[in-house]
C-alpha cells in the first residue's frame, strides 16, 4: 500500500482488495507487517489491497496494488462488493475477486510479512480484521459448494 500525503477524509476515501483463490478453494491471505501507527490492522492476515490514489478507481486501484504489493497479475478481476471498514481506516473498501494457480512463496511480496494460500476451514483460527472476515464470508457463502 502505498503512503499518499494528501489529506482525504475517512468518509470520502476509498480502497480496494482481492480475494484470490485457487482450483482448492484455498484464498490467498498475507500477514501485514507488525506496525502500529503506520498501517491499519498490523500484525493481521488480510487480502492484498489498499488505497486509491486520488483521481484514480478501484479497478485501476486493485490492478497496481496487486503489482506493487506481491507482482501478481490476474486475468479474471471481478468486482463483487463494497464494506466500510469501521473499525480500522474508515474508508470504503471494494472487494474483487480473482483466481490464480502460482506458488504463494514465490511472490515478491514489498509489504507484509509472508503470503499464504489457507482453505477457508482454517480462517477461523487466524486474526483477520473484522471487514475482511466479513468480506471474505460473504464471498464464500456465493461461492458453489
Amino acid at each position: 500500500m502505498r503512503q499518499d500525503t494528501t489529506i482525504v477524509s475517512p468518509a470520502t476515501a476509498r480502497g480496494a482488495v482481492a480475494i484470490i483463490a485457487n482450483r482448492r478453494g484455498e484464498l490467498l491471505l498475507h500477514l501485514c507487517d507488525d506496525l502500529p501507527g503506520k498501517i491499519a490492522w498490523p500484525d493481521h492476515w488480510s487480502v492484498l489491497g489498499g488505497g486509491c490514489d486520488p483521481g484514480e478507481d478501484r479497478a485501476t486501484a486493485i490492478v497496481r496494488e496487486l503489482d506493487e504489493e506481491a507482482g501478481l497479475s490476474v486475468d479474471d478481476l471481478t468486482e463483487l462488493f463494497e464494506i466500510r471498514d469501521e473499525h480500522g481506516s474508515g474508508q470504503l473498501i471494494t472487494f474483487f475477486a480473482a483466481s490464480w494457480e502460482g506458488d504463494e512463496t514465490t511472490l515478491p511480496l514489498a509489504e507484509g510479512v509472508k503470503p499464504q494460500f489457507f482453505g477457508p476451514e482454517h480462517l477461523g483460527i487466524l486474526t483477520i480484521p473484522p471487514f475482511i472476515r466479513d468480506g471474505i464470508n460473504r464471498y464464500l457463502a456465493t461461492r458453489p459448494a
